[in-house]
């Protein structure tokens, strides 16, 4: 079965909500183990109990994706519960900074590599060679459309974002004689708590859908799928890819 992930062990950052928590939800959905993870211990648990009662199996491992000691007890707790990692999806994120990139602080921008890029690499260095030993496995990074594109309210973020996307293809070139494949997502406007200062202005809104080609905005199922067929052997033969999951507005004049 090409979309069937059982037997797979997948972990999921920031799961709890929006698109994370989609990822996670369409993956248990297709048969593999779930470790929901993020900053918030009740959260975190709230959510896998939501899928053990659908029959899914899942835990619960909080973790501030900031911190390196917490990112490797995370990586660390996956592995002590189920013994493997075969999917790792790294979809915590930060944006402390809205506005021209001449306003972001040291500090911002410190915060926003380390959540979003840095924390990343630490997961990666610590889940993928045992991928490798046994001679598969599926990595997946959630960028964005702004790594794509100029902006002059969410440059610090963009520039996060496109790192995430190098990422991905550098591991994918070093990993890749090992089966182990990299990619990442570039998801456009979705409809998530992290967007809503985004979606909830009407003006935003309508004109980004008057300007996407399916004339509206993400929901977070749109990137799940995608997720799900990346991690899948449907996708067995691509690597260092970042797939764009935006309706068509970046390709749109």
């Amino acid at each position: 079965m090409l979309f069937d992930l059982n037997g797979k062990v997948a972990l999921i950052t920031g799961s709890t909500r929006g698109i994370g928590k989609a990822i996670a939800e369409a993956m248990a959905e297709a048969g593999a183990r779930v470790i929901i993870s993020s900053r918030k211990a009740d959260a975190c648990q709230k959510v896998a109990d939501e899928l053990r009662t659908r029959g899914r199996e899942a835990i619960a491992v909080p973790c501030n994706v900031s911190v390196r000691e917490q990112v490797e007890a995370l990586a660390d707790a996956a592995l002590a519960h189920w013994g493997q990692i075969g999917i790792l999806v790294c979809n915590a994120a930060v944006n402390p900074h809205f506005g021209p990139l001449e306003g972001l602080t040291d500090e911002a921008f410190a915060k926003l590599m380390t959540a979003n890029v840095l924390s990343n690499l630490w997961l990666c260095n610590k889940l993928i060679p045992g991928m490798a030993e046994r001679g598969e496995g599926s990595v997946i990074l959630i960028s964005s459309i702004a790594a794509l594109r100029g902006t002059p309210v969410t440059g610090g973020y963009a520039l996060s974002k496109a790192a995430e996307a190098q990422l991905a293809r550098n591991l994918a070139v070093e990993w890749g004689p090992r089966n182990v494949r990299v990619n990442a997502i570039a998801p456009g406007l979705i409809k998530t708590d992290f967007a809503r200062a985004l979606w909830e202005n009407p003006k935003i809104r309508q004109q980004r859908e008057s300007q996407t080609p399916l004339r509206r905005l993400g929901e977070p199922a749109d990137v799940a799928g995608v997720a799900v067929f990346l991690a899948s052997a449907a996708a067995r033969f691509i690597t260092g890819q970042t797939l764009v999951v935006d309706g068509g507005v970046t390709i749109s004049s």
